[in-house]
């Protein structure tokens, strides 16, 4: 009886901790994200690790400003423009600054403002004001920052995306001072998946971004300016339960059209994620399920070394040469296929060769004279799994790695090419007096 009880306490034992198990695993896979639109990537390849109608049009309110910050950024880095040129606010730009239903902050006319400074005010506290002051700075007017940032986004890939003005407000809500070119009633409109591209290739190119959109606070004209993102690392108020390890950017939005929008990035390790989510129901929620994006990226993928520098594929791993001093040559990978993979998954993954064409001679060999490391083509990474892992900007896979050749291979002297060439001449003689003699005897 004894042995039988406790046989019955292992294995309803064995039956929770299956069921537990079990729950925690399915809970990790069904995110519930309470949000319309939602995305998480991997900011280093753009690989979609989930998503929940990120293909979806809805208005961004001022996360649009991340346009806005990238063509700044590429102003000064074009040398148009320096973190410490001056200009002075339109009457456009007063206007917006000095109503408290766009959260203005009160600018002066008349008063010279540096780049710093407006940019401080648009990435910090997500200023309107300060925004159009950047925007015709940098294009003359905003109708033509405008033209300017619809054309940054076709170069970037962007599927789903309008951009009506340089700040995020309704066109309607401008009244006569809606830009120049654009409807007086129109909405910009992005979806989480070209956010997050915008995010990306914002991150990517002008990582000093993240240097002013994790700043804690700043100032203009004597006024404290407070970063509207409570996942940074509060320590003196009521964001410290948002905080979040990593968190360093990126911009938050809101209107009555857009809701609660946040597009959020964060470091650990080596690793960093992009998320957004688009028309959550209010200022605390965007956080909260940013925070579970976060934390389901974070947990349940990881980056791996998937195939080393070096590495060549089996029945693959040499190409025929013609004219050369040897034979064939050995091609391996030039560096290693690193990426991020769900956790458990490496067998899922294999890597194929694409041999460059130009490179080959009609009978599909290479033509010496061959370099050591010279690229031959590519590899390319597959996996076989059963999840769909997309790339924003519609790419299939920016996984992949030059194949090179790991040796040398000269161009065979006249002398041995001509005795190649008369050795051939004599074995094809050879082979059709053969066969000749095959077919009379047959």
């Amino acid at each position: 009886m004894k042995k039988a009880s406790m046989l019955i306490m292992i294995l309803m034992l064995m039956i929770a901790t299956y069921s537990l198990t079990n729950v925690s695993v399915q809970a990790a896979e069904n995110i519930e994200v309470e949000a319309e639109s939602a995305i998480i990537v991997d900011a280093k390849t753009g690989k979609i690790l989930f998503e929940k109608q990120s293909d979806l049009k809805l208005p961004p309110a001022s996360m649009t400003k991340m346009m806005t910050e990238y063509l700044v950024l590429e102003a000064i880095k074009e040398g148009k423009i320096n973190w410490d040129t001056t200009t002075q606010i339109s009457d456009y730009a007063y206007w917006l600054s000095a109503d408290p239903s766009f959260s203005g902050i009160g600018l002066i006319q008349d008063k010279n403002y540096t780049v710093r400074q407006l940019y401080e005010g648009m990435a910090i506290i997500s200023d309107n004001a300060t925004t159009v002051a950047l925007a015709e700075l940098v294009a003359g007017s905003e109708g033509e920052f405008v033209k300017m940032m619809n054309e940054k986004a076709v170069e970037m890939g962007l599927q789903e995306y309008k951009f009506v003005n340089s700040t995020g407000l309704s066109n309607l809500d401008l009244g006569e001072n809606y830009p120049e070119g654009t409807e007086p009633n129109a909405d910009n409109l992005l979806s989480a998946r070209s956010a997050a591209l915008l995010a990306y290739h914002l991150i990517q190119d002008y990582p000093e971004a993240l240097e002013h959109s994790s700043m804690l606070r700043s100032e203009l004209d004597g006024r404290e300016l407070l970063n509207l993102n409570w996942m940074l690392p509060w320590e003196d108020n009521n964001f410290t339960q948002y905080a979040y390890e990593g968190m360093d950017g990126l911009k938050t939005g809101h209107t009555d059209e857009a809701g609660y929008c946040f597009t959020g990035t964060a470091k650990q390790g080596e690793r960093r994620l992009i998320t957004v989510v688009m028309k959550a129901d209010s200022k605390a929620s965007r956080f909260v399920q940013t925070k579970k994006l976060m934390e389901y990226g974070f947990s349940q993928f990881e980056t791996a070394e998937l195939f080393p520098s070096g590495f060549q594929l089996e029945q693959e791993s040499v190409l025929p040469v013609s004219k050369g001093k040897e034979e064939q040559v050995e091609i391996a990978t030039a560096e290693a296929l690193e990426t991020m993979i769900k956790t458990g998954e490496q067998e899922q993954y294999s890597i194929s060769y694409q041999i460059d064409q130009d490179k080959l001679a009609e009978d599909g060999s290479l033509k010496a004279p061959i370099k050591s490391g010279e690229k031959v083509g590519e590899a390319i990474l597959q996996y076989a799994g059963d999840v769909n892992y997309g790339y924003i900007g519609g790419k299939d896979s920016d996984q992949r790695v030059d194949l090179v050749t790991t040796s040398a291979v000269e161009k065979s002297n006249w002398f041995m090419l001509s005795l190649g060439a008369i050795g051939d001449f004599f074995s094809g003689i050879f082979s059709t007096v053969v066969d000749f003699f095959k077919g009379l005897f047959s």
